[in-house]
């Protein structure tokens, strides 16, 4: 089995569940719960639950927080190789989740923006291997230097490349142009609608997917209930997989990366691209019948 390397971020979620509609400037009755979260993390923790052989790279405060993200991840079976800052907090996002379940998250990075190419454990980056990068590694810029040190030491090594768009807001304050500029190179891009529409100005996911397959040769889109899409140069039309219902949304924070893990295996293991997308919305769906981000064991 292909051994993937996660490069990316750690956090703790903060997620406040409001049972009512918000009551602005006033207090409104909240489910808080404290989890991992990060989406790098994230996916390295799915896809170590999920069986498959992952590192993960990345940096934590000297606190008790981090030092609980270094043991969850260990007890998922990542082999996490964290990097402890002196001096920066483990990095922190505040999940706001409406009475109508939509998100809104508020998100300081603390150590994950000092992360550096000096922290990139050489023995990991082998031919062979499969680098997958979160996006946020690029798009704050002080980790920058890490996320495209981490794509050219795979590049030299014969490694494989996934990369993930992870948030449309700070991806359009960064520019699609530098992201594209950056990423050149990776085997395969992970978007969501937003993200895609972000990177090609095209509302509709099936034209920014074949957009898209100028800068990346394989595409994958997120579209939540809509199930998911891939494409490469050369098909027609993009192959499409519905949604896997689900009974109980607990939630979905963390749900695309839910995705991303399943999906990675199996197309590494060279699976047919609908076998791939069926797994990817598989684990999507277990993610938010879950309390919190990351698995719940």
């Amino acid at each position: 089995m292909t051994r993937v390397v996660v490069v990316g971020d750690l956090m703790t979620d903060a997620v406040a569940r409001a049972r009512y509609a918000l009551a602005r400037a006033s207090d409104t009755p909240a489910i808080v719960t404290m989890h991992g979260g990060g989406s790098g993390a994230n996916i390295a923790s799915w896809l170590a639950v999920e069986g498959a052989e992952v590192a993960f790279i990345g940096r934590r405060g000297a606190d008790i927080t981090g030092r609980n993200r270094d043991m969850e991840l260990m007890g998922y079976g990542v082999d996490a190789r964290l990097v402890m800052d002196p001096e920066r907090p483990t990095g922190t996002c505040v999940v706001l989740v409406t009475h109508k379940g939509e998100r809104t998250m508020l998100s300081d990075p603390g150590a994950n923006a000092a992360l550096s190419p000096e922290d990139l454990p050489r023995d990991l980056f082998n031919s062979g291997g499969h680098l997958h990068l979160s996006g946020y590694t690029l798009i704050n810029e002080g980790s920058r230097e890490a996320g495209l040190a981490a794509l050219e030491m795979a590049r030299r090594s014969g490694m494989s490349i996934s990369v993930d768009c992870s948030s449309s807001a700070p991806l359009e304050r960064t520019g699609a142009e530098p992201f594209l500029e950056w990423t050149n190179g990776a085997k395969l891009l992970f978007a969501n609608a937003d993200q895609a529409k972000v990177l090609t100005g095209r509302d509709d996911p099936e034209a920014a997917v074949k957009v898209l397959t100028a800068w990346f040769p394989q595409v994958v889109i997120k579209m939540n209930v809509d199930g998911a899409l891939w494409y490469t140069n050369g098909r027609p039309e993009p192959v499409r997989v519905a949604a896997e219902p689900v009974d109980r949304v607990v939630d979905g924070t963390g749900a695309g990366d839910a995705f991303a893990a399943g999906f990675l295996p199996e197309w590494l293991a060279g699976k047919p691209p609908a076998e791939a997308l069926a797994a990817g919305c598989r684990l999507a769906s277990k993610a938010i019948s879950h309390l919190g981000a990351r698995p719940r064991l």
